[in-house]
């Protein structure tokens, strides 16, 4: 192995006291340019760089010496920068060396799994160099210190032992590897109740005789109490368990107090200002020394920290449980719009479409494009739908038109399973004050629900009755029904469970919690019944209606109204990196009579709309180059687009999104796929909608 390429001469032996031992820093990087410019930068730090171009070039460095830090690059040919860690960590003289990688890029899977391997910090490539500079003479100057400390305790220890009598040298290692041990065990796991378990083990029979924990509930009281080895009832006990509580637990304070002939340690198990529980130890009075209570204060204090991160890891894991559950979530409720769009598409199609099926598949792919909009609009949004902020949006619609759209949207999955959907309407019509789109989705996912947990073959029936200014909606259907036991819990959100219903088929509790949900802002309730397993399940929602007095057929989807046609040719200028968007954007206003160009992106628009004068400006802001904001910027500077309509036309539809559009110029910011009516009209007469806006304004 070549010898270490070391910048700065290491001092000599026999230097004066004064002068100040140079420490190692280890730089690993497989580039040569990337070494010129580290100890270019670290230079000021006069101290030895050792340069490494590869990670087992590293580890050879590592084991003949020594390193205050570590600059580790993520990406290199052999072993990366990670396993590259791993190995150093696996060294005892580099197992608690910092570490500090540098990388151009890092996403949170690759920093956990950096930090879990004791990396101190990520720096992110190109370095700043007083940053990196800044950070290295920090774990110099560690180094430095914690190498004088060690000497000092080696002093410390050399006098202890000179001085100290060999049994209180023993006592000290014994408190020392009981520590040890303890801190490994508490740690062992992330678990609240094998923490529980290694506490008692810690803490019996060193600390005390017997041992009594108390775990507190979220409003302080006290929810659970284990001890250890298991007492019988005893009423002085209880009375002396209950005022040592209130101690650990109101007082939050340490105390010691006599029990009999034994003495009570109460010891408060905190994290920050929260109250985990408390922990009674109960042993002779002789065996409660000064050392011995700080020997429990510090179990105490690790087991805190031990309950908090199992708490901690719960939250997390049911976190990121909940989330693939909602993503789960979305993505069925996306799909179902799919089917009808895709059949209608078809049918359009055929070589043999009259015009009224035309324009029935034209409606039906318009009406499932609006309901996945909405659905789009509450993925930018999430946390509303966790937290019950979902927002409806109510109209007078009729049961009859509900009943079709739900019907509508399930009917390809209920073909698909060789099912039959049986609908049972009253002959009277009825009225409701709801949001389409949701009491939709409520309908389709109690049908498709009950389409997923029935076999082939089988018949779905959704009915409706009205009695006492209530509509009751009901789905029932003929397959694997629910266990009584269960039937509680599966409005809960994610519930867990042993029945196939629960999580073999994706779950129930997902869908029928939205139901819940959305049911209940629209004032009404939900309710489930089964007679069993295999017997078939019926889910019933219960909304406000009115009869309506006229029985009218359910009236057929009414065509969308022309927008007004341009009164003269307007010219537009549609600007659009996606070409399928700027080109059927194109077609359908040049079918409306303007006029139209398309740009795909910043630079070519500007030279458009210059020799083009366009009246009105479509424009999208994720643009490559240059975005959107900086078009419209530069647009509004033209002559020949100072007075045009300026709209942005985008997939961004955040208020941080609409703020700069504003600021950029823009007269109007529609958020993809935009209304067509509403488009149409202001590009009718594109000065009044600009002078409209600007009154609003």
């Amino acid at each position: 192995m070549a010898a270490p390429v070391i910048t700065g001469p290491a001092p000599l032996a026999g230097a004066g006291a004064g002068a100040q031992e140079k420490v190692n820093i280890l730089v690993v990087d497989d580039l040569p340019e990337k070494h010129v410019v580290f100890r270019t930068i670290l230079d000021e730090l006069e101290q030895n760089i050792v340069s490494a171009r590869s990670g087992q070039e590293a580890l050879r460095y590592i084991l003949e010496m020594e390193f205050a830090v570590i600059l580790l690059d993520v990406n290199m040919p052999d072993i990366d920068g990670l396993e590259t860690a791993s190995l150093i960590r696996q060294y005892r003289k580099s197992a608690q060396t910092p570490i500090v990688f540098i990388t151009a890029y890092v996403d949170e899977i690759q920093a956990s799994r950096g930090y879990a391997l004791g990396a101190v910090d990520y720096i992110p490539s190109p370095v700043v160099p007083e940053v990196l500079r800044s950070k290295v003479r920090v774990f110099v100057e560690l180094f430095r210190m914690n190498r004088q400390l060690k000497e000092q305790a080696a002093e410390r220890e050399a006098l202890a032992r000179s001085e100290a009598a060999r049994a209180a040298a023993e006592d000290a290692i014994h408190r020392a590897d009981y520590l040890a041990q303890a801190g490994q065990m508490l740690s062992r796991s992330l678990h609240l109740e094998d923490t529980i378990k290694a506490l008692f083990e810690v803490a019996v029979p060193f600390l005390g005789e017997c041992a009594v924990l108390a775990l507190a509930g979220a409003e302080g009281e006290i929810k659970r109490i284990e001890s250890w080895p298991a007492q019988p009832p005893d009423a002085a006990a209880d009375k002396l368990l209950e005022d040592c509580f209130r101690i650990a637990l109101q007082d939050r304070r340490f105390e010691l107090r006599p029990h009999g002939d034994h003495a009570a340690a109460i010891c408060p198990l905190l994290a920050g200002d929260r109250v985990l529980g408390a922990l009674v130890l109960i042993g002779a009075p002789a065996h409660y020394d000064s050392a011995r209570l700080a020997l429990i204060k510090e179990i105490v204090s690790r087991a805190s920290i031990a309950m908090e991160n199992a708490r901690l890891y719960n939250a997390v894991q049911e976190a990121d449980r909940r989330k693939n559950e909602f993503l789960a979530m979305l993505a069925h409720e996306l799909r179902n719009p799919l089917a009808p769009i895709r059949n209608a598409v078809h049918i359009m199609q055929g070589s043999d479409v009259v015009p009224s099926t035309m324009n029935w598949a034209r409606d039906v792919i318009g009406r499932q494009a609006d309901h996945m909009a909405r659905l789009i609009d509450d993925l930018l949004d999430v946390s509303r739908i966790v937290q019950g902020k979902v927002v409806v949006q109510p109209e007078r619609l009729l049961l009859s038109t509900l009943v079709e759209r739900a019907v509508e949207a399930t009917g390809p999955r209920i073909a698909a399973a060789d099912q039959t959907l049986g609908v049972e309407l009253p002959e009277q019509e009825f009225a409701l004050d709801g949001d389409l789109v949701r009491l939709s989705q409520v309908l389709s996912n109690l049908i498709n629900n009950a389409s997923k947990f029935s076999g082939a073959g089988t018949r779905i029936l959704l009915k409706a009755a009205f009695a006492d200014g209530k509509l009751r909606l009901s789905v029932c259907d003929e397959g694997a029904g629910i266990d009584p036991a269960f039937l509680p819990h599966i409005f809960e959100l994610f519930v867990q469970g042993d029945q196939t219903l629960d999580r073999s088929q994706g779950g129930l509790g997902i869908g029928l919690t939205l139901v819940k949900h959305l049911v209940e802002l629209h004032g009404g309730r939900v309710s489930a019944s089964s007679a069993g397993a295999g017997m078939g399940t019926e889910v019933s929602v219960w909304l406000p209606a009115q009869a309506v007095a006229a029985t009218p057929k359910a009236p057929a989807p009414a065509p969308r109204k022309a927008a007004p046609k341009a009164k003269a040719r307007a010219r537009i200028l549609v600007v659009d990196d996606l070409a399928a968007s700027a080109e059927t954007l194109m077609t359908l206003l040049e079918m409306e009579g303007f006029e139209v160009r398309i740009a795909g992106e910043g630079a070519t628009a500007l030279r458009i709309a210059e020799e083009f004068h366009p009246d009105v400006v479509l424009l999208d802001i994720g643009l490559p180059g240059m975005n959107g904001f900086e078009v419209a910027n530069r647009l509004r500077c033209l002559p020949a687009c100072c007075e045009a309509l300026l709209i942005a036309l985008t997939g961004y539809g955040e208020a941080e999104s609409r703020s700069r559009s504003a600021q950029a110029g823009f007269d109007f910011h529609m958020v993809k796929p935009a209304d067509v009516s509403l488009l149409l009209s202001m590009l009718a007469d594109p000065q009044q909608a600009r002078k409209s806006h600007a009154r609003t304004h």
